[in-house]
């Protein structure tokens, strides 16, 4: 009996041992992996931090009033992230028109110059590239997630806001996600975000667990806590396209669409009750006859239902426009769409364009075409030109009552007749040629001579080929007046007024080449 109770002890240690062992190692395992995980955590947060780049441009931007000169230079700054393939990604804004960029990161002492090698301008996104490509061996690549986050997923804004030079790392969240206009011409998804997002942190990456999710670019004027960031998809679609060197820009469904909400409606289309989709209300057309129709009812975008607000299901609980689905499943310039037609089920391929085309457009990054006759300057309207009027409600409600086509045609497409819309650039220079009449600064060019003016290269033409005595303008508006001038001497006051002034070139080389033609 006593032998059995001692060997009932020995078991008893020998299990209260091995139990003590086995918490040991578990608690020793649990130590090194938590130690582990805070090492790995900490690496992964200084890669990062060495990953986010200080953006530094001198910007020489146009001058749409004074076509002949650049603008005063502009120092900027914005944040980049370094990306695959020894690249740094940052936002379009940050970059265009820069005379110089440089780099830099805050564990840095030096700023490395960089250039730019491709840019959307629609996107708001740029990439630049190093010029010494060892800044690569110790800034890594940032790694991006592949899917979008979800509402309230917490999220950091790494960037160099203005007002310091170290890194600053915001947190916030998602709060929605949306698919948008970016710029009036294109659309994109875009994330909404409490995080801080002010001026300098444009470009700089949006990180949700150990990944990026985005790349900030905005915030909003006189609001709290709303920042928009760029989502990776938009970004892949970026970087697939620019893959060959040049920028295409995103397939998009022309064709004007309205929703499908009001009950009468349905009866007015003879459509049963349990079809819902986004009705056509101005069919697109560059030329061909248009594939949809007015009052076509669009049900499905490829495979997916779209709703009576033309929204779709992008998660459970978010939905978006259902024009979203175009980048994502147009292929070869073609839409796969079912729609209701007269009743009737039709499945169709809907051409799909990489933009549309303005009777007044922006200057994609470049600088305003002019030429100078005289004491006048002629230039084509652009968007940037137009700023003087956008920015000045009363100037724009004189324009819009004197009938001016800056108004009266913006968002119209060019035609055989009108290609674009040619404008008098600046105030008239001072000259007794031009005495007794008022400035013509901003007017539209109906025509001279009596041909109407299609463009400003037409324009130069025009006045090339000109053998009347006089020069006869007429300005495109309700009221105003009609400008008589000696062509010779126009012609002759030219260089003098060149001089005067300290402008090089009568006109810009597209333009000198057209008038220096026979």
């Amino acid at each position: 009996m006593k032998y059995l109770q001692i060997k009932q002890i020995q078991a008893n240690w020998l299990l209260y041992f091995s139990l003590s062992t086995v918490f040991l190692y578990v608690l020793l395992t649990s130590n090194a992996i938590a130690e582990g995980s805070a090492k790995k955590n900490v690496e992964s947060t200084v890669n990062l931090e060495k990953s986010v780049v200080k953006v530094f441009s001198t910007l020489r931007g146009p001058d749409p009033f004074k076509p002949w000169a650049k603008a005063a230079p502009q120092e900027v700054t914005g944040s980049g992230v370094v990306i695959e393939g020894k690249r740094i990604l940052t936002n379009a804004h940050v970059v265009e028109y820069a005379s110089q960029v440089q780099i830099q990161n805050g564990q840095d002492g030096n700023k490395v110059a960089a250039r730019l090698i491709a840019i959307a301008r629609g996107m708001d996104l740029a990439l630049l590239e190093v010029e010494d490509a060892s800044f690569f061996d110790t800034h890594l690549a940032v790694a991006r997630s592949n899917k979008l986050p979800e509402i309230t997923d917490a999220v950091f804004a790494y960037g160099y806001p203005t007002g310091g030079n170290s890194l600053s790392i915001t947190k916030g969240i998602v709060s929605r996600i949306e698919f948008v206009d970016y710029d009036g011409a294109v659309s994109g998804l875009r994330i909404q975000v409490d995080a801080a997002i002010n001026p300098g942190n444009s470009g700089g990456p949006v990180i949700a667990g150990e990944k990026m999710i985005g790349l900030a670019f905005s915030g909003l004027m006189h609001a709290q806590n709303i920042g928009y960031i760029i989502p990776n998809e938009e970004i892949e679609l970026f970087l697939a396209d620019v893959a060959d060197g040049k920028y295409q820009g995103k397939p998009i469904l022309l064709d004007v669409t309205q929703t499908f909400e009001n009950p009468i409606l349905r009866d007015f289309l003879k459509v049963d009750k349990n079809v819902e989709g986004c009705i056509i209300h101005a069919p697109y057309s560059n030329g061909a006859p248009p594939v949809l129709k007015e009052w076509d009812v669009i049900t499905h975008i490829g495979d997916t239902p779209i709703d009576n607000q033309c929204m779709v299901k992008l998660k459970p609980n978010v939905r978006v426009m259902f024009k979203y689905k175009v980048q994502q499943i147009a292929s070869k310039g073609l839409l796969p769409l079912t729609v209701v037609r007269g009743g009737k089920v039709v499945k169709l391929q809907a051409p799909v364009f990489s933009g549309r085309p303005h009777l007044i457009s922006d200057l994609q990054g470049g600088y305003p075409s002019y030429f100078i006759l005289g004491p006048i300057v002629f230039s084509r309207a652009t968007i940037e030109y137009l700023s003087f009027i956008g920015n000045n409600a009363p100037a724009l409600n004189g324009y819009a009552y004197n009938a001016s086509p800056l108004v009266t045609r913006r968002g119209e497409m060019p035609s055989q007749e009108r290609e674009e819309l040619v404008v008098v650039a600046s105030p008239f220079f001072p000259h007794k040629l031009v005495t007794g009449y008022s400035n013509r600064f901003g007017a539209v060019i109906y025509s001279i001579n009596g041909t109407p003016i299609r463009s400003l290269k037409h324009l130069v033409e025009v006045l090339r080929d000109l053998k009347d005595d006089l020069i006869v303008i007429h300005y495109d508006q309700r009221w105003g007046e009609t400008m008589v001038l000696p062509r010779k001497a126009m012609i002759h006051e030219t260089e003098g007024v060149l001089s005067d002034n300290g402008i090089r070139t009568q006109g810009s080389p597209d333009m000198m080449a057209v008038w220096e033609k026979k």
